[in-house]
């Protein structure tokens, strides 16, 4: 790995996230990336891209596979030794009790994209808002390029999407990843299937999402590799609109599951769709300022939320 100049460092390293250190520390105590990701109840897939985040941002490896296993370098060991301070603090802090939390104040400004903006926040901002009666909310619906003007600028404090992101300006905190579902109506063949797979879609009515949205991309590249051409009867705006099409029989589609997987009805039914296509739900903030106490206090309230409810999906079958 090339050397990074002091500036650069400097750079890499403002963007370190609690996860990626939390990551480091679980597998120098569990010694694989599997046994870290159950550690931390997340997909070995984001163990593994998470190390790589911060290697990069420190510009320096971390670990040497050995036998199946991940060792730890002296820098790695240093840095975990110097992190379990640093967790103690936050689980005292987390765990603190002895007196009432105080409600925040001020001025907190949240967008979201149409679907989670609709289906998933208005009942968690709502009981956020009841803990913190003074505090000022304001809450906007963005479609994507809006939002991340929005963000990028600083004229908002946090928004929430599952599109990829990719903005010198903006700061990105994963939420939770999850994997795609095929929907279809109910009585349809697929309901015989445990798994579909792309060449089950072959001719198949096919209900997608406009091509403005991150995930149509990923669906188109995975069906031209496959050699499957996707039957597109109808495009949608949202995910939303797509399962309304899908419940009146139009065709069957794919989609993230998160915040939908709940609110189908019995007449959608959904399956694991492989090869696996995965979802990152981020929190979104301006790079140019650190978050305020009423932005990662809201931020740990989604979290919390996410922590005792079912997403993601249970593990997908990968036969």
């Amino acid at each position: 790995m090339e050397p990074v100049s002091p500036a650069d460092g400097e750079d890499r390293r403002a963007g370190i996230t609690l996860r990626e250190l939390e990551v480091l520390q679980a597998i120098v105590a569990a010694g694989t990336s599997i046994n870290a990701a159950r550690r931390l109840n997340i997909s070995q897939s984001a163990v593994s891209r998470r190390l790589t985040q911060l290697e990069d941002r420190l510009g320096f490896q971390l670990f040497r596979r050995e036998g199946g296993r991940l060792v730890p370098t002296v820098e790695a060991l240093s840095i975990n030794e110097q992190l379990t301070s640093v967790f103690d603090t936050l689980a005292r802090i987390a765990n603190h009790s002895s007196e009432p939390p105080k409600s925040l104040a001020g001025r907190l400004s949240i967008v979201a994209p149409p679907t989670i903006a609709h289906r998933f926040l208005p009942a968690r901002i709502a009981a956020f808002n009841r803990r913190n009666p003074g505090l000022h909310i304001s809450f906007d619906v963005l479609a994507s390029d809006s939002l991340y003007a929005g963000i990028a600028e600083g004229h908002v404090d946090v928004g929430i999407t599952d599109s990829a992101v990719s903005h010198d300006g903006i700061q990105i905190e994963p939420l939770l990843e999850t994997q795609a579902i095929c929907i279809f109506p109910k009585h349809h063949r697929f309901a015989s299937l445990d798994v579909i797979r792309p060449e089950d879609l072959r001719n198949e009515p096919f209900i997608a999402l406009s091509r403005r949205h991150s995930g149509r991309a990923v669906i188109d590249r995975l069906f031209d590799r496959a050699g499957v051409a996707l039957n597109r009867v109808m495009e949608a705006s949202t995910n939303v609109s797509v399962s309304e099409f899908v419940r009146e029989g139009v065709g069957v589609s794919l989609l993230n599951p998160f915040p939908l997987v709940h609110q189908m009805g019995d007449q959608i039914v959904m399956r694991p769709f492989l090869p696996a296509i995965t979802y990152t739900t981020s929190f979104l903030m301006p790079a140019s300022r650190a978050p305020s106490a009423a932005t990662l206090s809201f931020m740990q309230f989604i979290r919390s939320g996410i922590d005792r409810e079912t997403y993601p999906l249970p593990p997908l079958q990968t036969r």
